[in-house]
């Protein structure tokens, strides 16, 4: 009896082991495909980003931070009283210049601000005032956080859709009554151009500096949608 007993407590055992490898094993996918669909649209840039920046030199580095800062603060002063425009501190640093001998001759010191702006023109009068005593860094023209996000959920059924289309072309090609979605992974980026704007004209007096004349152009926004369908005999 005790024999008989112990083993249908080892059969049970076994019975309850085999259902628990089934519940943990998935079950194998058949006719399993990838795919990857896009969906893309050009976008007008409606935000412009540049850096201005100063850079003196001066045996003295008391004197020159007193030099650059008097610059960077009466430029951000200028940019506050501009409507529509944001301003604030870039990168500031200050180095030792040598001679070929190595000999300390001086130090030589940079600072910049950065100036952020939806209104171009705005934008351009602020630099080209600021030329006057500083120089153009660099300008990267963009889609704003709110007019890209607008335009990718609407890619983003676009892409799907495409990803749907792609799907029942698989299943068409493998003579399939239907598919199932697997997993799909749906993504974004963007294209920006390089910026383009027109050579600033230095004018006859050193205080008047002509306004550059800003060229947005567009970015190419894109969703991509990724993932896997089984196709169903």
């Amino acid at each position: 009896m005790l024999k008989r007993i112990m083993t249908c407590a080892m059969a049970g055992c076994f019975l309850l082991a085999t259902v628990s490898a089934a519940a943990v094993e998935p079950s194998p996918r058949y006719n399993a495909v990838e795919l990857q669909a896009e969906a893309q649209r050009e976008v007008q840039n409606d935000l412009v980003d540049a850096s201005l920046f100063v850079e003196l030199n001066d045996p003295s580095p008391a004197s020159l931070a007193n030099a650059i800062n008097k610059r960077v603060n009466e430029a951000l002063r200028i940019a506050k009283d501009a409507k529509g425009v944001r301003a604030r501190s870039g990168n500031n640093q200050t180095y030792p210049v040598y001679t070929k001998g190595g000999v300390l001759q001086g130090w030589r010191g940079r600072a910049e601000i950065r100036i952020e702006s939806r209104d171009f023109d705005a934008a351009s009068a602020l630099i080209g005032q600021l030329q006057a005593a500083m120089q153009l860094g660099n300008m990267n023209f963009s889609v704003s956080t709110e007019a890209r996000r607008a335009v990718e959920n609407e890619l983003i059924a676009e892409a799907i859709g495409a990803f749907k289309a792609r799907a029942d072309i698989v299943k068409a090609a493998l003579a399939g009554r239907g598919y199932k979605l697997l997993h799909l992974n749906v993504a974004s980026n963007r294209n920006m151009p390089q910026p383009r704007y027109a050579a600033v004209r230095m004018m006859a007096s050193a205080q008047e500096v002509a306004a550059p004349n800003l060229e947005a152009g567009v970015s190419v926004v894109t969703v991509t949608a990724n993932g896997a369908i089984e196709v169903l005999e």
